[in-house]
């Protein structure tokens, strides 16, 4: 049955909301597109006249189509390169979705989608709609087919999972660039104490190159290990600006609603590396360079204001 310019303009108007959702779900920018096209094309072949809540037929089935890509990413992601990490997506992203709580803003930080990873197909659903959307249980069982005692029980599993593993604060945007400007003079000082003294003892750091781009697999952990990591990476090179294709200028951003370290090349991000900031100090660096994983943050950096850089690396 064809649509009609109402049906098509009210699905329109949950794009955003359903974006947001599935990003969350799946922690690609690329593979939410791909869920929400296709809940678009659910939708052009049903019966639309007989849904009688639009907006709760749409979440189901973006959902559930969430829910199935989720079981075969985990398939996918024990043969992928090196560490798998999230897409970053940059400030003013609309992925990002609401942003009003410090429970929404926590929920699509990198530090939390790191942490989703851990949580089976549907704790991680019911964590996102209920954390990040406000859905009731009520609402969240209908949409998984599930009893609402099974989704508290669930949601309260999920939550458990994702607070014994973070220990995060919430910071706005201007302690967060000085806690950037601080961590980049500390970087490229060419000494290590610089940097031992803003991370945290048990302080970890990852990369994420998809095998197109060199990357430890296994996370750098303490302070010092951290540190002498960074120090090298900061270190200027040949052979760095051979791989990358030239002279990265840095800039220090907000991704995920967290500070961030933005390295771009010719109007091209090379690499999102974002920091979790806890009461202690930095937690936690976690580096994209994926370049797969990158053409998004690429797409909106041309397209925003973003001054000049702090300077030029490698």
């Amino acid at each position: 049955m064809a649509l009609t310019t109402k049906d098509v303009d009210l699905f329109e108007a949950s794009r955003a909301r359903l974006e947001a959702i599935a990003y969350r779900l799946l922690g690609s920018a690329s593979e939410a597109e791909d869920a929400v096209q296709e809940t678009f094309l659910r939708w052009q072949a049903g019966d639309v006249e007989r849904i009688e809540v639009p907006e709760a037929w749409l979440t189901k089935v973006l959902t559930n189509l969430c829910l199935n890509q989720l079981t075969s990413a985990r398939a996918r992601r024990e043969t992928y390169v090196g560490q798998w990490l999230p897409e970053p997506l940059l400030e003013g992203d609309p992925m990002l979705g609401p942003a009003d709580t410090a429970e929404q803003r926590e929920s699509v930080s990198y530090a939390v989608l790191a942490l989703l990873e851990r949580l089976s197909p549907n704790e991680r659903a019911v964590y996102v709609l209920r954390e990040a959307f406000a859905y009731s249980h009520r609402e969240i069982a209908a949409i998984l087919d599930i009893s609402e005692a099974g989704c508290q029980q669930i949601f309260h599993r999920a939550k458990k999972h994702i607070a014994e593993g973070k220990a995060r604060t919430e910071i706005d945007e201007a302690a967060a660039r000085r806690i950037v400007d601080e961590f980049l003079a500390a970087a490229t000082s060419g000494r290590t104490e610089p940097l031992v003294r803003l991370l945290t003892q048990d302080a970890i750091s990852v990369g994420d190159g998809g095998g197109k781009v060199p990357a430890r697999a296994k996370a750098f952990e303490g302070a010092l290990a951290v540190a002498k990591f960074l120090r090298g990476l900061f270190k200027p090179g040949k052979a760095k600006r051979a791989l990358i294709g030239g002279s990265a200028e840095v800039y220090a951003a907000t991704a995920n609603q967290g500070p961030a370290v933005v390295a771009v090349v010719d109007g091209r991000v090379v690499g999102v590396m974002c920091l979790e900031v806890t009461a202690e100090g930095i937690a936690a660096v976690r580096n994209q360079v994926n370049p797969d994983k990158l053409e998004r943050a690429t797409e909106r950096w041309a397209a925003a204001e973003h001054g000049e850089p702090l300077f030029n690396a490698f």
